[in-house]
């Protein structure tokens, strides 16, 4: 099939890849413009447009898609069988949706409709969902509402981050698609009921409240990692929040319970086991500890 193919950041890089070793003709990548990045803040290109230009595909990075008459005209000027979008980054038009034989396609996150939105792994780890997964669906005018080609299930594992999940999910998701592709199967609609939204997160997301129950904050440092990652104040320093684990304990919210920085929360106490303090380097907690203590009875977050 002739396609194009639209996404940016590392989710979208194995779908890609797949679907150009399948055979597909890919007549162009569409993908986020390259930007400053890093301390240096160098021009640098997305995942997509990395793995594209490996590949020797065609890249176009515009700014902007729904006051670009002249981008419109040129994607529909592809004459493609059908458009695959991964976490692009840009909400397609009507025209652009409508231009492909076969229309665009999505490959989404989660479970359909559950966790529409830009931060569907995330949101689950949050929720304390048993599962998530893939779905492929026929794209819309509306978020993440189209009808469903495909889906399925993962289970969640207990200690699961959003760069454990992110890396199990990209890879179901470039099986499924090829499938779907070379399938065609029915579409069917949505169901109606269990209609949930994972808005897209800042960086403001993973300061941690430490009047919430341990369970909620344990699960909020693993949604957060490896972005926007989790964090709290020591002595009004920043400090990261790496790795933890949920025990039992009783205190004021936020104050340190033991000298192995156990703190207490809302409800439970949570073991900090991996931390980094702003302009320090990654620690297990005995080695942060050595070189700066911290006694029981201080209180982070304050």
């Amino acid at each position: 099939m002739r396609l194009a193919f639209m996404g940016s950041p590392d989710f979208a890089v194995p779908a890609l890849q797949a679907l150009h070793g399948a055979g597909h003709e890919i007549a162009a990548v569409y993908c986020q413009p390259p930007r400053p990045a890093g301390r240096g803040y160098g021009i640098r290109r997305c995942a997509v447009h990395v793995a594209a230009d490996r590949l020797g595909l065609p890249v176009h990075t515009p700014v902007r898609l729904r006051s670009a008459p002249e981008i419109q005209a040129d994607f529909a000027a592809l004459r493609l069988d059908a458009a695959v979008v991964a976490a692009y980054g840009l909400i397609l038009p009507a025209a652009m949706l409508a231009a492909p034989v076969q229309g665009c396609i999505n490959i989404h996150a989660s479970l359909l409709p559950r966790w529409r939105g830009a931060a569907p792994i995330h949101a689950a780890i949050l929720a304390g969902d048993s599962e998530t997964g893939v779905t492929i669906m026929q794209m819309d005018a509306g978020l993440d509402t189209g009808p469903m080609l495909l889906a399925e299930a993962v289970p969640i594992p207990p200690r699961a981050t959003t760069g454990l999940l992110h890396d199990v999910l990209a890879g179901l998701g470039a099986c499924l698609v090829v499938k779907v592709l070379a399938e065609n199967p029915p579409a069917r609609p949505q169901p109606e009921q269990g209609v949930t939204y994972a808005p897209k997160l800042t960086k403001d997301d993973g300061r941690l409240d430490w009047t919430e129950s341990a369970g909620a904050l344990d699960r909020r440092i693993r949604a957060m990692d490896p972005w926007p990652g989790a964090f709290t104040t020591l002595h009004g320093t920043l400090l990261k929040i790496l790795a933890a684990q949920p025990e039992s304990g009783s205190a004021s919210p936020g104050q340190v319970l033991d000298d192995a920085l156990l703190v207490a929360c809302g409800q439970g106490a949570l073991r900090l086991c991996r931390v980094q303090i702003a302009g320090g380097k990654p620690l297990d907690t005995p080695a942060f500890l050595r070189g700066h203590p911290v006694s029981p009875g201080s209180v982070l977050g304050t």
